[in-house]
This record gives structure tokens, sequence and C-alpha cells, in this order.
């Protein structure tokens, strides 16, 4: 029954409903909002595999050298169990934010852009 439906409002505008896409400008800007939304992922994947690998697993010898202030702890032993989940939980947030914020810009630029006329 969808099928159909969308089939009519095909019809129903000549140019269907994913015309703006193959615009230049529309896709100039899809474009922008991907690299930066890969560039969001692999800055903040590079930063949660050197906490989590990196100081939870191969410094974890030398900063088993200190304790963690107010703790009997080591701190590579904190890393390892604790320290990558909370940075994990934060790059979670910070990712959130960031595409919170590059979401707006993006709607905001396809905003301006029907306003000019060239969508």
């Amino acid at each position: 029954m969808s099928k159909t439906i969308i089939t009519q409002r095909q019809k129903g505008n000549k140019q269907g409903p994913n015309s703006d896409l193959h615009k230049s400008a529309v896709h100039a800007s899809l474009i922008r909002y991907w690299r930066k939304n890969i560039t969001f992922t692999i800055v903040l994947l590079s930063i949660w595999a050197a906490v989590g690998l990196g100081c939870g697993v191969l410094f974890a010898d030398r900063l088993n050298h200190y304790k963690l202030p107010g703790t009997a702890f080591p701190l590579g032993f904190w890393f390892a169990h604790q320290g990558s989940i909370i940075v994990f939980v934060l790059l979670i947030l910070a990712y959130c934010l960031l595409m919170n914020r590059l979401d707006t810009k993006h709607h905001n630029e396809l905003e301006q852009l029907r306003k000019e006329g060239k969508i």
C-alpha cells in the first residue's frame, strides 16, 4: 500500500521526491557534511584507541608506577578498567554535541540555498 502512495506522490511531482539531491549546490553541501562527519568519527575513534589501547595496555607498566590520587590503585590498572570506559562515554557526548552543531549548520546552509533560489 505504501508503494502505491509513493508512486502517486511521484506522479504529482514531475521531478520526483529526491530531485534536490542532484542539484550541484545541495550535492556540494552534502559532501561537506559527510566529510566533516567522517573527520569527527576518525578523530574520536583515534582518541578512544589511544586511551583504551595505549594507556590501558601498551603503557600500563609505565603508568603503574603512579597511583591514582586518593586511592591505592595503580594508574595503569585504573585506565585499563575504568578510564577507558569513562573516556568512551565522554567521546560519545562529544560526538553528539559536534553532530548537533553540524546538523544545525547544514540545515541553515540548505535554508540559505532555498532563499537564494539555488534549490
